[in-house]
């Protein structure tokens, strides 16, 4: 009896032990714990649109980077291959004009224009996007205001017609969300969800 009762009782004690352990990793943050195999849709953008000179105005050889963007491409584009940078951003390529009619996200004249788009049909992939949205030791004070967008994701949400949209900055390391209350105190991207988000491009946009 003694010895059943004191394997049984170490039996009970790694299992707890194992629950602390994996338990936390598992677990998202509300409302992502809610997103499992809810549909998501990947947006990759075009980070800045120069504004249109008035018609009297002389016109500007290439786009007039933010200072933000120019420091994120000299430090070499926060991991995002050259083939998967918006155009324009590098010598020798230029944006496509952006007309009226241009898609863009989130839907509305404030969104990024689309530069291309994927729904996420990878279960691995999908649970990469909710475990990097879905922890707050991922985030940390930002370091600066600016949002220049060069990934967008869609998930859609039960019992709410429109999906939570989030806009991710990797030159400005800065995560914005709508139709959703955020639950982190912070938006800035630390190095680990940086590299993540980027990782997150590549694989759905096939990068190299």
């Amino acid at each position: 009896m003694t010895s059943s009762s004191s394997v049984a009782a170490v039996a009970v004690g790694l299992f707890a032990l194992v629950g602390a352990t994996t338990g936390c990793q598992e677990t998202l943050t509300p409302p992502f714990n809610q997103m499992k195999g809810a549909q998501m849709t990947v947006y990759r953008l075009q980070n800045f649109v120069p504004p249109v000179p008035p018609p009297a105005a002389p016109a500007l050889g290439g786009m007039q980077l933010p200072p933000q963007i120019q420091q994120w491409i000299s430090a070499g584009a926060s991991l995002i291959p050259p083939g998967l940078l918006p155009p324009g951003l590098l010598p020798g390529t230029s944006a496509a004009p952006v007309q009226g009619d241009t898609q863009r996200f989130p839907p509305g004249p404030q969104g990024f224009p689309i530069l291309g788009y994927q729904q996420v049909t990878d279960p691995a992939l999908a649970n990469d996007i909710l475990d990097t949205l879905g922890h707050a030791s991922n985030y940390q004070p930002p370091a600066q205001s600016c949002m220049y967008a060069e990934l967008g994701i869609a998930i859609a949400q039960a019992g709410n017609p429109q999906p939570a949209d989030f806009l991710v900055s990797l030159s400005c390391m800065q995560i914005q969300a709508s139709n959703m209350q955020w639950p982190y105190q912070n938006t800035g991207l630390n190095q680990e969800s940086e590299k993540r988000f980027a990782q997150i491009l590549q694989r759905a946009f096939g990068g190299h």
